[in-house]
């Protein structure tokens, strides 16, 4: 039996360069794609008419996206070293979802933020346990297994926490082509929060 594949397209490629990765503070917490803006602005058909021209396919789209973090995360490749981007949450709304850098008693998260992405935090991305948030309706990794069953999230210490940033540069800067891709998915997911 064939599995099935996936296609990663230019354009998917280019949504997720421009995903805002959030944290989940569901659970344990978990890196989380930004319900109120995935790909940057609050307009999110907006966001991806301007990447695909197409007016019709947004949902689709959208939906698709799951698939493709999932096929980005487990086949595209980041050098460790320091990196640097503009943070996204700084100008939107922490009340569902929060940034590991926001300060608690300000409220406040920096605008641009610099960060050492470790080894540790590539060999982390492709174990992410990529799910579908249904309550939020995108892409997220599981709060309560964010590494799958077999790797307790206690046993990493800070390194989890830091994987907000780890995968936001990872999106950002981490390479992969378009093409085909076989033993991809998003996993179903109820309600994580």
């Amino acid at each position: 039996m064939t599995e099935p594949t996936f296609e990663l397209t230019l354009e998917r490629i280019a949504l997720i360069r421009r995903m805002v990765v959030a944290w989940n503070r569901t659970a344990a917490g978990a890196p989380i794609i930004h319900p109120d803006a995935p790909y940057g602005s609050t307009d999110r058909d907006g966001d991806i008419f301007n990447v695909t021209g197409d007016d019709d396919g947004a949902d689709e789209e959208h939906r698709a996206l799951g698939d493709a973090l999932a096929v980005f995360c487990r086949n595209a490749v980041l050098k460790p070293g320091r990196y640097a981007y503009h943070n996204t949450l700084a100008k939107l709304s922490s009340e569902d979802v929060g940034d590991v850098f926001r300060d608690e008693e300000t409220g406040e998260t920096p605008e641009h933020v610099t960060f050492d992405v470790k080894a540790e935090h590539v060999a982390l991305i492709p174990a992410l346990a990529i799910v579908w948030d249904n309550a939020r309706d995108v892409p997220a990794i599981d709060a309560a297994e964010p590494y799958g069953p077999h790797r307790a999230v206690a046993d990493l210490g800070a390194l989890h926490h830091e994987m907000q940033p780890a995968l936001q540069i990872f999106l950002r800067y981490a390479d992969l082509g378009p093409g085909l891709f076989v033993g991809f998915g998003a996993s179903p997911q109820a309600d994580q929060g």
